[in-house]
């Protein structure tokens, strides 16, 4: 069957697509993908960046660029490639590290010839390096959740201004008030607006107060692999600079799965 709005699932995706276009890069398959996408990316020039690690070597600029260039040219083509390896791998991010090692190996600006392999290439065996699924989903959500809601407090903005603006037009503007379903004392239009302007105005506050909390600490949030690896870096440490370099933060005391509290106090 074809895509029509009438064949839609969601009346977001259908009847209100129009409405929420800009949301489509962010709340899709293909937003949570390419989030993932991002993660690895990060962690893994993270990894090459803490001469500790030796075994990982460290990037040249030609290299950072090309690494950073795959997260940040990801496009539906990309998406699709990974459902496709997905396919045999049974699992969703599993399936954007095999892609993330095809593209490490096949980086066109830093091979020299069409059967050469990229220099990256030496690093691939560190994608998702020490992490559980859970490290990459949890930042990927916080920060789809995040992208949103920069889109929807822009939306909340404007539609408080405009409700603001009635209020004062209609200040002097008399009705009746009602308490318990019954007609009560006067009150005017402005001032009931103002009421709605006013809870607005604190859940924005409340909104832009929050900042996501995200974990990067493998299977059970104790650095198990990673210390056994090389227990001379501080991962605590190296988890919170990447978590802080995407704009989030770092929820230190987790079990397998960062907790969702954050997710829960933004809704």
């Amino acid at each position: 069957m074809q895509y029509e709005k009438l064949t839609a699932i969601s009346p977001i995706d259908g009847r209100y697509a129009d409405k929420c276009s800009e949301l489509t890069e962010v709340f899709s398959e293909y937003g949570l993908v390419k989030r993932r996408v991002l993660v690895e990316c990060v962690w893994l020039e993270a990894l090459c960046d803490d001469k500790r690690i030796k075994e990982c070597k460290a990037l040249s600029v030609k290299e950072r660029a090309a690494l950073r260039k795959i997260a940040a040219e990801f496009s539906v083509k990309d998406a699709q490639r990974i459902k496709d390896i997905e396919k045999t791998t049974n699992h969703d991010v599993k399936a954007v590290e095999y892609f993330l090692k095809e593209k490490l190996a096949s980086c066109a600006s830093l091979t020299s010839g069409k059967d050469s392999a990229s220099p990256l290439a030496s690093r691939s065996e560190f994608v998702h390096f020490g992490c559980t699924s859970e490290d990459i989903n949890n930042m990927s959500h916080a920060l789809m959740l995040r992208d949103g809601q920069k889109v929807l407090r822009g939306a909340m903005d404007e539609m408080t201004k405009v409700i603001v603006q009635m209020a004062k037009r209609y200040a002097k503007v008399p009705m009746l008030a009602h308490t318990h379903g019954q007609p009560a004392s006067p009150t005017t239009v402005g001032k009931e607006l103002a009421v709605f302007s006013a809870r607005l105005k604190r859940q924005a506050a409340e909104i832009d107060r929050l900042v996501m909390p995200a974990k990067m600490n493998g299977a059970v949030g104790n650095f198990n692999a990673h210390l056994s690896a090389y227990p001379s870096v501080d991962w605590e440490e190296l988890s919170r600079k990447v978590i802080g370099s995407l704009g989030l933060r770092q929820n230190r005391l987790t079990t397998q799965i960062e907790s969702h509290d954050g997710i829960a106090e933004l809704f």
